[in-house]
């Protein structure tokens, strides 16, 4: 691994051939006010590119989960640019963000949200119903290797079928952007990585900008680039000149 640290944004040569999804400027987020007043942003610069696969590391409360929640449409900043292509998410109004949300971001998150009394296949087909121009349940499904799972339903799936399920319902949509918030963090190591690998394999071929959050520094052996948080800040940005597929990976 090559490592490289920016001390400004995230613009560099490596980014040539692709199409930049964000431009990240100046973000801050903060709750509360006074004395009670957490900065859980604290001046964030940072741009994204089509295609890439990012790993965010950093403590906790270092301000990751709140950064994918900006970009996600879930929140927004306190100041600061944050645009995807030509939406300002930082000024949109909330019928251009749930138009933003359905239609470019697909959500992963630790725990799996599925509908108990619903089939993988019926779980996926919500996101479906709902988006312009879908990929069907089922080849959503076989993308992430469920194809034989179809009609099971969650209580007869194990916790990596669990989620591989919410990816395939986060990617029937085709989003633009994916975002993981520690995927693997309920799942054994060798479960994670077969989730790591769906991942892997959705990022690679519909060139879907991946952003994952993580505690566990070996997954960014995986990453086109590792960001660092720390106290709300990027803390450092680091270049790996070639990826290791999750398989690969010294756990």
């Amino acid at each position: 691994m090559t490592t490289q640290t920016d001390s400004g944004p995230a613009t560099v040569s490596l980014h040539s051939d692709r199409e930049q999804l964000f431009r990240v400027r100046g973000l801050t987020k903060t709750y509360g006010v006074g004395d009670a007043a957490v900065h859980a942003l604290a001046g964030v610069d940072l741009d994204l590119y089509t295609g890439e696969f990012i790993v965010l590391l950093g403590p906790s409360g270092s301000g990751k989960t709140t950064l994918l929640n900006q970009i996600g449409g879930l929140d927004v900043p306190t100041s600061g640019e944050l645009r995807y292509r030509d939406l300002d998410l930082a000024n949109a109004t909330e019928e251009d963000l749930t138009h933003y949300r359905r239609d470019s971001v697909g959500f992963v998150f630790q725990f799996y949200n599925l509908i108990p009394s619903l089939t993988a296949r019926e779980n996926v087909a919500l996101i479906t119903e709902i988006a312009h121009d879908p990929i069907p349940a089922e080849t959503a499904l076989e993308m992430v290797n469920l194809g034989a799972r179809l009609d099971h339903f969650p209580a007869q799936l194990s916790g990596g079928e669990q989620q591989r399920v919410a990816i395939a319902r986060a990617i029937a949509k085709r989003p633009e952007v994916l975002l993981c918030d520690e995927p693997t963090g309920a799942l054994d190591i060798r479960t994670g990585i077969v989730v790591l690998e769906a991942i892997e394999r959705v990022n690679r071929e519909l060139s879907t900008l991946t952003v994952v959050i993580t505690h566990n520094a070996v997954m960014a052996q995986m990453a086109d680039r590792v960001v660092r948080f720390s106290d709300g800040r990027v803390h450092s940005i680091h270049k790996n000149s070639q990826r290791a597929p999750a398989s690969s990976v010294n756990w």
